[in-house]
């Protein structure tokens, strides 16, 4: 067999791939990522809130010169029905204080950015080529076959970091047939609007300070499904991600989903005016810590939404990519200095996931999807009976409010069921511990 062309080979040049590319030349290693994109970013979607501390740790004060929309001040939850709108949320002079806490960002332009970092590290990207299929040697990965003629590339380690409907971990075994219970469908517009209309709507004093609105509740019926409405500079950012199941069971469209959402009269009025300029549509890797599959093999490692990282709790997603690629490229450093790239040497790997935020936050809420799916109700009885009672509160109608307070705990009664609503708490408890 011919000499490696590279020491390690990764494919996607995400925030996974980016990470790991970047740790791995910094330490003059010889590394190549390869996109199938024109360039990293431009097939690349989100939500689009960045944390910031996970890529500091690599390069520290990148917001000062990252192409970022605007640092997020305050993070709201909307319950919606259809005709009204309970808020929550936290709004803190705190995270109007560098570092900051998240941005908005775009990821075509992100990425890009990123890429140029990587690049500069001496890593190599080589964009528009698609991966076939892995190289193998006696059941060890020892390369990738690409589309390009003569494109076959030899190295010590392959690092799949290819998103969600990865196939490289597929045909080794690592994870099977992607379940429609364990991914969401995310579709998203981008509305332009002047930056001081959005400074007024959304309440912030200039066009750095940023707001984020997620949206749950009894609105979307059951659906597990996530609105949300982020702001940018000159534009919103207006999506909404429901599971892939109950889309099919409920036969609905994402597209009707979005654009519904969009008419609610609390919505309404911060999209009023606004011109889409982009439509896009990603899937999202949401089963949680369960449906990860098994993170290396001989030669071999998996990171980023092809492990199905993601935090959907607290739509983490990127920075629990670039954690996991810079874990990865750290293993195979310490396995480069032994000479060992056996699956038993990469399992170091999983180890430092494990000590790490991104599986104790995963394992913390392991419980919560299987939950969600047989107790939809959760997400919809609940909250309208919060919506209803909080209007019953604020409604004067002579009525005093002992009384109203009587009518509703008559109401939990009789809707839910006092056994039921203890029964429901502790199911969440103990789903959480």
């Amino acid at each position: 067999m011919r000499k490696n062309d590279f020491d390690v080979i990764i494919v996607g040049a995400g925030p996974a791939g980016l990470a790991a590319g970047y740790v791995l030349a910094k330490e003059g290693i010889n590394v190549a990522i390869i996109e199938r994109g024109i360039f990293p970013g431009s097939k690349n979607v989100m939500g689009g809130i960045f944390y910031r501390s996970s890529l500091d740790d690599l390069i520290p004060d990148f917001y000062k010169e990252a192409p970022l929309e605007r640092h997020i001040i305050e993070q709201k939850v909307w319950f919606l029905s259809d005709d009204s709108m309970f808020s929550a949320g936290l709004k803190s002079e705190r995270y109007n204080v560098e570092p900051y806490n998240c941005f908005s960002v775009f990821r075509a332009k992100f990425d890009k950015w990123f890429a140029k970092k990587v690049s500069d590290a001496s890593a190599m990207i080589i964009n528009e080529t698609v991966v076939r299929e892995l190289i193998l040697k006696r059941g060890k990965v020892v390369g990738v076959r690409t589309d390009r003629p003569n494109g076959d590339l030899y190295c010590d380690v392959v690092i799949s970091a290819e998103g969600v409907n990865s196939f490289l971990p597929k045909s080794l075994g690592l994870r099977k047939k992607i379940n429609a219970n364990n991914v969401a469908l995310g579709v998203k517009e981008v509305i332009e609007l002047p930056d001081k209309v959005i400074n007024d709507r959304f309440g912030v004093s200039n066009s750095s300070e940023g707001v984020t609105i997620e949206i749950t509740g009894p609105y979307f019926n059951e659906m597990r499904a996530m609105g949300f409405v982020y702001t940018n500079r000159n534009s919103l950012s207006v999506g909404i991600g429901a599971v892939i199941e109950d889309l099919v069971r409920l036969k609905m469209n994402p597209n009707d989903l979005l654009e519904t959402l969009k008419s609610h009269p609390a919505i309404k009025p911060l999209v009023s005016g606004g011109e889409t300029k982009e439509y896009m549509a990603h899937m999202i890797p949401e089963g949680g810590y369960y449906s990860m599959p098994k993170l290396y093999h001989d030669g071999f490692m998996v990171v980023g939404d092809a492990a199905m990282l993601v935090n959907s709790i607290h739509r983490e997603g990127a920075n629990l990519a670039i954690e996991s690629g810079k874990l990865a490229a750290k293993t195979y450093i310490e396995a480069r200095k032994k000479g060992d790239f056996s699956q038993r040497a990469l399992s170091a790997y999983q180890k430092r996931l494990e000590e790490s935020f991104v599986l104790k936050d995963l394992k913390t809420y392991k419980n919560l999807p299987k939950l969600l799916e047989e107790k939809k109700y959760l997400i919809s009885k609940y909250p309208k009976f919060l919506i209803d009672a909080m209007y019953e509160i604020y409604n004067v109608d002579r009525v005093p409010k002992s009384e109203k307070i009587k009518l509703i705990l008559n109401k939990a009664k009789k809707e839910i069921g006092y056994f039921s609503i203890i029964k429901d708490i502790f199911s969440v408890w103990r789903n959480l511990r």
